[in-house]
């Protein structure tokens, strides 16, 4: 890929060199980022239909602001990668979400050109008025944009800032991208709203113009506002008010997002208005590419795939989130009070068969995990049994419906936690370190921790029909591994014994194949370990614990794939006498790459956890790997 040449793109070192070229050859540039990132995806896996669809309006911003100095804040940041292209990473693409290469989201640390963090939507208006807040004070000068995609948009938190940032005052452009996707198709009302929103990108340039003529001539000004209070009124009795002009808006729009002429136009527009202006930009998710535009959803994230055909070259294996819709779909045939619940992820849960098969008794809220919760917790009240199969990473928002809504009243709420543990590719923003820490904390809450398949259908059977209070049973994303049993009865077991033990590694899910490999290594070496899995963090290890203290001997280690803090590693630690050793993600959020690599990062791999216990064996003390 780096012998190839891009044409104009080659010439490109920063976003200065777009603002001399014509919009026929920034046209021309933007097919060859389109054929560039095309091209980087297919080799590395990442975010591709909707980086293929904000081309030109990524462009047009490079061109019409400054992003050295100007801010602007992409929602979730997976559309950045024209962002970067153009802000001098274009020659680190083949290091796109590798360990020690390129973030596939924004991350400041890169460049100066990225203000902030990103990674979870809704929240791009609300850090964007933050900096424009701080602008204002600091009296600087700088414009500030958030662009927010039309699904991000179903997020509560996106309507607080919106409505906050509207009345503030301050010159902020939010930018909507609306490709009537977030990454299923978008659902509820606010999709039906935008669909009707058509203000004719003609008449407001023609407007701007009359204006601007108008100001040059004597009494011109009143002649405008007296205009401007007459439209008004009219628009107010024949068109319906934009949602964002009763929030404190100034709409415009809606623009053709691949008329690139129109977008720099607009942005240029919006520029100097000097208030909160909302831009509606309609733009095409995989936009050039056929195989994403015939299926927007496929080719949201990827990994690598035939450039020609579309065709992964990834293998397809059942995932634990397959085969928990599997399990559903099976438990949902015989008992009509089981319904799911997902937010604009069925198909990355594992639920888009549960759709087709129950669709009365599913529901895709969109990205607005805290409604799901909180509507999980009202039909818990009135005697169905929901299951919420929300990503660990974005669970983190529902934490206070957990508490408030579900736990308090000992609802029977069954929470799947997908992506649990380390994730990889995606980074700190994704990796669902944390799941156990907040959900431990909360009393009356179970967690079920299945090592393999089997374990996972019998334990999301048991969540359903023994237990009745509220229960999460997390997975990691992706397949099991050589682990193939059923010992999910009790909860905490020995999975593997060894004669003159001098050490007990315990674990709990996936890991407990990287444990197993472990005690191979450290049999070779002379050193013999037990194997314990813990199946249920709550009141049930509590009491397992006490039944197996003798037994676990006198030195273990405890291996996670979490933090430290409120890990079961800590709460083993807190109540043994003997030495307890904690091996985890640390008190860090880690970098992104291959789960394998962050496992070896971390020294929880096979070899890791072997090459610790045998440096530590002869200490006597308690400790914290």
């Amino acid at each position: 890929m780096k012998q190839k040449r891009y044409g104009i793109l080659d010439n490109i070192t920063s976003p200065a060199d777009l603002r001399g070229l014509s919009y026929d050859t920034l046209g021309v540039l933007c097919a060859a980022l389109r054929e560039f990132i095309v091209d980087s995806v297919s080799q590395t896996g990442g975010h591709l239909a909707s980086n293929l669809g904000i081309v030109e309006l990524a462009v047009a911003l490079e061109r019409e602001f400054d992003s050295s100095r100007d801010r602007i804040i992409y929602d979730v940041g997976h559309q950045c990668y024209v962002h970067k292209i153009l802000t001098g990473r274009r020659d680190r693409f083949d290091t796109l979400r590798q360990y020690g290469g390129l973030c596939g989201f924004m991350k400041p640390e890169e460049s100066i050109t990225d203000p902030c963090i990103t990674g979870h939507a809704s929240d791009s208006v609300s850090v964007a008025l933050g900096m424009a807040h701080a602008r204002t004070l600091k009296n600087q000068k700088y414009h500030v944009v958030a662009v927010i995609g039309d699904g991000a948009l179903t997020g509560g938190m996106a309507y607080e800032a919106l409505n906050s940032a509207g009345t503030s005052g301050e010159p902020l452009l939010v930018v909507l991208n609306d490709n009537n996707m977030s990454i299923a198709r978008n659902v509820g009302g606010l999709s039906r709203h935008l669909s009707r929103l058509r203000v004719s990108p003609g008449y407001l340039r023609a407007k701007t113009r009359m204006e601007e003529r108008l100001r040059r001539v004597p009494g011109g000004a009143g002649i405008t506002r007296a205009l401007s209070r007459f439209k008004a009124q009219v628009k107010r009795v024949v068109l319906p008010t934009s949602l964002f002009e009763q929030m404190g808006f100034t709409y415009l729009g809606p623009v053709d997002g691949h008329d690139l002429k129109s977008v720099c136009e607009f942005l240029a527009l919006a520029k100097k208005m000097k208030k909160p202006v909302l831009l509606h930009v309609m733009t095409q998710k995989g936009r050039g590419y056929a195989p994403s535009e015939q299926h927007p959803e496929k080719y949201h994230g990827v990994s690598k795939f035939d450039r020609v055909t579309g065709e992964s070259l990834v293998p397809k294996k059942e995932d634990f989130s397959a085969c928990f819709g599997g399990e559903l779909c099976a438990l949902a045939e015989k008992d009509a009070r089981i319904c799911a619940i997902t937010a604009a992820m069925p198909s990355g849960t594992g639920l888009t068969r549960f759709a087709e098969k129950f669709p009365e008794r599913f529901f895709d809220v969109g990205i607005a995990e805290e409604h799901a919760v909180g509507m999980a917790a009202g039909m818990a009240a009135q005697g169905l049994v929901p299951v919420a199969a929300i990503y660990s990473t974005f669970l983190q928002r529902a934490y206070d419906q957990i508490v408030h809504d579900i736990a308090i009243e000992g609802l029977h709420v069954v929470l799947c936690v997908d992506r649990a543990g380390i994730v990889g590719a995606d980074g700190a923003t994704h990796n669902g370190v944390l799941d156990i820490a907040f959900l431990r904390s909360i009393p009356g809450m179970k967690i079920f921790c299945p090592s393999d398949f089997a374990e996972l259908r019998v334990m999301l059977s048991r969540a359903i029909y023994r237990e009745n209070g509220p229960v999460a049973v997390r997975y990691p994303r992706g397949g099991e591994g050589a682990y193939r049993k059923e010992l999910s009865a009790q909860p905490l077991v020995r999975v593997q014994e060894r004669f003159g033990r001098e050490v007990s590694i315990i674990t709990h899910g996936v890991l407990l194949n990287q444990a197993l490999d472990a005690a191979d290594i450290l049999e070779k070496e002379g050193i013999r370990a037990d194997v314990y899995k813990v199946n249920e963090i709550g009141s049930g290890l509590e009491a397992a614990f006490a039944e197996k203290a003798q037994e676990l001997g006198s030195w273990c280690v405890v291996v996670e794939d979490v933090v430290p803090n409120g890990s079961v590693g800590e709460w083993f630690a807190a109540h043994r006498t003997a030495r307890t050793d904690l091996l985890n993600t640390g008190d860090r959020f880690l970098p992104h790459g291959g789960v394998n690599e962050l496992y070896r990062h971390c020294g929880i791999d096979a070899e890791g956890i072997a090459a610790y216990i045998i440096k530590n064996r002869n200490r006597k003390e308690n400790g914290v790997g």
